[in-house]
């Protein structure tokens, strides 16, 4: 009787298994160290609620991982050390306290996708049809933050965003700004027979070029987010969507064609609200924004009178957009981001002299500048 050939087994060197030992121990280190962590986050959120102070402090967290990144000497880089030090800090918070923050749904977003950048994967997400409802959950408390999407690199601003600020009493707090790829999703791994392609219109604008070159003959479809297109896709199998890896991911879509939009260098820069109970005006950084919304009596030169206390004090402007105010009256209201925190004696002098000038003015917010 022949005797079967033996398999071929992988084989495992003892140098190996001692450095897998050692990874084990390690591990087993971290775990108990991280939980220490934790239980002293419970004990910071127990003194955070006596006292009636916020338990999210976007500050604090950057003053964390300013001073990790200062001490890593690697070979971790400092990006990977920042990303896993988020996500340790976010999981201590939500044993202090969950943080209930507002997105545009459903899952597989780039809504989604700051949100989780900024608060860390232990947040707990809200997902709301469209960014009035966000603007409205983080008004009345449903949620304690928000995200919302504000300036396209490529479409310029939503203009939805901007006109909801107008009558908010949130403010912004913070901000992320993405890379945005958008890809082709659909059932099938083809573009053959696609009728629509569905998603957010600043999606669609943003890869008109590709859609009239590869897709001249499909309906273009406005939805509400770019996650609900995919979703609608995965219904249809003569439909297609415009979102990212991770809408595929959710919806079991193929990527059919990646990264199709007309600029390569599309970003997107989303604001973090909140009431102002929830939390202050963050104290300054390093480098600070301030945005404001103004109007001003309409007459000769007023515009430009807007801009002469900015140039007197040295004040940078970084954005200057105008929004119908629907009076009737052919007025409008003016979108302003400039350079600096209200803290700083000459960025205080040119908000006065500013505010002198106006028939409306309000302080949208002040907060760090995203990397």
């Amino acid at each position: 009787m022949t005797q079967a050939p033996l398999m071929n087994t992988p084989h495992t060197s003892p140098d190996l298994s001692s450095l897998r030992v050692q990874i084990d121990n390690i591990d087993q280190q971290l775990l108990t160290l991280l939980n220490q962590r934790a239980l002293v986050a419970e004990r910071v959120g127990e003194v955070k609620k006596r006292e009636g102070t916020p338990f999210f402090r976007p500050d604090r967290v950057a003053q964390v991982i300013e001073k990790i990144q200062t001490a890593n000497p690697g070979p971790l880089k400092n990006a990977h050390v920042t990303a896993i030090w988020r996500e340790i800090m976010s999981a201590c918070l939500a044993l202090e306290s969950p943080q209930r923050v507002a997105v545009l749904g459903p899952e597989g977003t780039f809504c989604e996708q700051a949100a989780v950048e900024y608060f860390g994967g232990a947040a707990d997400l809200m997902y709301c049809a469209n960014f009035d409802e966000v603007f409205h959950a983080t008004a009345a408390g449903s949620a304690q933050f928000g995200v919302v999407g504000v300036e396209n690199s490529t479409e310029g601003v939503v203009t939805r965003s901007l006109d909801m600020f107008l009558h908010t009493p949130c403010h912004v707090v913070g901000e992320v700004s993405l890379l945005i790829r958008h890809n082709l999703l659909r059932q099938t791994n083809t573009l053959d027979g696609i009728e629509a392609v569905l998603a957010h219109p600043q999606a669609l604008a943003q890869c008109q070029a590709w859609l009239s070159k590869h897709l001249p003959h499909a309906e273009r479809r406005p939805v509400s987010s770019n996650a609900e297109g995919a979703r609608l896709a995965a219904t249809n199998p003569a439909w297609a969507a415009l979102s990212s890896e991770r809408a595929a991911q959710q919806f079991g879509l193929h990527i059919v064609s990646h990264a199709i939009q007309d600029d390569a260098y599309n970003r997107t820069r989303f604001a973090i609200i909140c009431l102002p109970h929830t939390l202050q005006t963050p104290p300054p950084s390093s480098k600070d924004c301030t945005s404001l919304i103004v109007s001003v009596p309409n007459h000769p030169g007023a515009v430009h009178d807007l801009l002469v206390p900015l140039k007197r004090h040295g004040v940078s402007m970084t954005r200057f957009e105008s929004r119908p105010a629907r009076t009737g009256q052919w007025e409008y209201y003016f979108y302003i981001d400039i350079d600096g925190h209200p803290s700083q004696p000459h960025v205080s002098a040119a908000l006065t002299e500013l505010r002198a000038l106006c028939a409306f003015y309000k302080v949208l917010g002040t907060y760090p500048v995203a990397p």
